[in-house]
């Protein structure tokens, strides 16, 4: 089998035994991704010399024995919001098209401790605003099972990367279901951890107080190797929090269900769902209850809530965030300008795309004097709601299992005119990352046009491992995982 085809741990297990080398990796993937990445536009930055001039230390380094660590030699794709020291990092915007960050983000240093190797950076709705990362400054990423579709967003070209087999995993970003709904759309594994689990140090800032550093990769079994590596307390971030990271991939050692209670919420079946997806969702479940889950119906009463609380609390914290970018500093700066107020506005004026500048817009009104408490401080009161709903389901359940996207991932270019059916299609994602808790999506079957259909399963704040263990038993039930794109 092709390197390139080898799932994260299939990979690493080739190169602790000694049957291939870190350059051959590097290679492998090098060649892959010229065949590819002219179709499948998944990176803004590639990093191959460097990644192979890294391989060829590491490869001396390891000779003679062959002590290694789990990312060791890893090829990965990272979200191109995430810093990486001495390599360009715009957010896919031309306000940031010169960056070059002077340190890594906690993360990055969590995976370079372990001797990863960074293939490139991928591209992404500027600054994680949108659905489909069609608002990128750099042009769109292109769904692998189809060109002429998107592949999700804001982390679409992280998700494209792994199911185009440009990488062997990658690093995502998630505020609203970034990580979860690309996923989903290419037919690949993504994990948003608890809120606090995984250090925000480093992740250029959209929100707040929803953004989270999660990996995209092949399977279930990767996805816990590489949280293991990169979760954990961080003191540079105040919300990162200080409690024990077990071991995710020992999560799997029951493959069955038994005295697992998981939860149906009919406000995620309601109308508007696409009929192929809720049927191999309902698939999905039924797979569950053989597997020994019990099923359960539940209620979360202020699903209806989500969208507009999401779209308060995000854009007014993203209209603070993005105040910094005034061309003094760092970025883009407007030239002959008369002056400095005019400079901040005219940088702004060309470096911010429209959907950045929607979203600053409507957060700079919902923050103003008058409304703040009418809008920004309803939201937020209202987002309590939502926490409280989960909190309360979770007594009588142990996991909670949705669709990802009300459809499939739909055609480039067809909502880009209308925001709000873009915003729609996060109305399942969104309640989670407003709780705070953690939520995977893999894949559960296809449209009739071939395009991947995402399971999502919710667990309490700090159980990534329940959350793992259902995934990983649902994975091994069935084919989905092995089913892979034909790139034309």
């Amino acid at each position: 089998m092709s390197l390139h085809k080898l799932t994260l741990h299939e990979l690493q297990q080739k190169f602790g035994n000694g049957e291939v080398t870190a350059r051959e990796i590097v290679q492998a993937y090098s060649l892959r991704i010229s065949q590819v990445e002219p179709k499948v536009k998944a990176y803004i930055t590639l990093a191959k010399e460097s990644a192979l001039a890294q391989a060829n230390a590491l490869d001396q380094k390891l000779k003679g024995w062959r002590r290694t660590m789990p990312l060791m030699g890893m090829p990965l794709a990272v979200k191109d919001n995430i810093c990486t020291e001495d390599v360009l990092t715009t957010c896919a915007s031309r306000i940031l098209g010169n960056f070059v960050p002077p340190y890594d983000a906690t993360v990055i240093a969590r995976l370079r401790g372990q001797g990863y190797l960074l293939l490139g950076k991928t591209n992404l709705d500027e600054f994680a605003m949108g659905s489909s990362t069609e608002n990128s400054a750099f042009g769109p990423s292109r769904n692998p099972w189809n060109l002429g579709f998107i592949p999700g967003g804001s982390s679409g070209g992280s998700a494209a990367a792994v199911a185009a087999d440009e990488c062997v995993a990658a690093l995502g970003s998630d505020t609203g279901g970034s990580i979860r709904q690309p996923a989903a759309c290419c037919g690949v594994v993504g994990l948003k951890p608890t809120y606090g689990r995984v250090s925000r140090f480093g992740l250029v800032a959209f929100a707040s107080s929803l953004d989270q550093i999660g990996p995209i990769t092949k399977d279930v079994t990767d996805a816990a190797m590489l949280l293991n590596v990169i979760a954990g307390h961080d003191p540079l971030d105040s919300t990162s929090a200080n409690l024990p990271v077990p071991d995710y991939t020992k999560a799997f050692k029951k493959k069955e269900l038994k005295k697992l209670r998981i939860g149906i919420p009919q406000e995620y079946f309601a109308e508007g769902l696409d009929p192929e997806v809720e049927q191999a969702v309902r698939e999905a479940i039924e797979e569950l209850k053989r597997l020994g889950g019990d099923i359960q119906d539940i209620k979360l009463p202020t699903t209806d809530a989500a969208i507009a609380t999401y779209y308060l609390v995000a854009t007014a914290e993203a209209s603070s965030n993005l105040a910094r970018y005034d061309g003094v500093k760092y970025g883009l700066r407007s030239k002959q300008t008369k002056d400095l107020l005019e400079m901040y506005m005219m940088t702004r004026q060309e470096g911010f795309g429209p959907e950045v500048k929607r979203r600053i817009m409507l957060g700079t009104y919902a923050l103003s004097a008058g409304y703040y408490d009418a809008y920004y401080g309803k939201a937020q009161a209202v987002r309590t709601l939502i926490r409280r709903d989960f909190e309360a389901a979770f007594q009588a359940v142990d996991l909670i299992v949705t669709p990802v996207m009300p459809t499939p991932a739909f055609k480039l270019g067809e909502k880009v005119a209308d925001p709000l059916q873009m915003y729609l299609s996060d109305i399942y994602t969104i309640s989670v990352s407003l709780a705070g808790i953690p939520a995977i999506s893999l894949p559960c079957g296809f449209s009739r046009a071939g395009l991947p259909i995402g399971l999502q399963i919710i667990g309490r704040a700090f159980e990534e491992e329940t959350v793992l263990r259902a995934a990983h038993a649902y994975e091994q039930a069935t084919t989905w995982r092995t089913k892979k794109p034909h790139i034309r």
